[in-house]
């Protein structure tokens, strides 16, 4: 079952694949802030990105199908997703 706050949902995910090194975290900064998601991503030392994005179920499904998808400089080999409580986010950033 999704964590629902009215409208809202927050998700979790790891995605694998050739996500570093290739603009990634960037790509995803852009979909989620074109999205108007709140959230975060990061690189983490085992060569997955780690992210969480919040918004309306929508908005959040639209924006994994994409970062599922990638830039055309990588490769997403997988998307692994949890429910997170929603927080209230509004904006996206870029953790380093």
């Amino acid at each position: 079952m999704t964590e629902q706050t009215g409208n809202l949902i927050r998700k979790h995910a790891y995605v694998s694949g050739i996500v570093q090194g290739v603009g990634f975290r960037w790509f995803v900064e852009r979909v989620a802030n074109f999205r108007g998601l709140g959230g975060w991503v990061r690189n983490l030392p085992d060569g997955r990105v780690e992210l969480e994005v919040e918004g309306s179920l929508s908005a959040v499904d639209n924006f994994l199908d994409e970062v599922g998808r990638g830039p055309f400089s990588g490769r997403v080999d997988k998307v692994i997703t949890a429910d997170k409580p929603v927080e209230g986010t509004i904006e996206f950033r870029i953790r380093f």
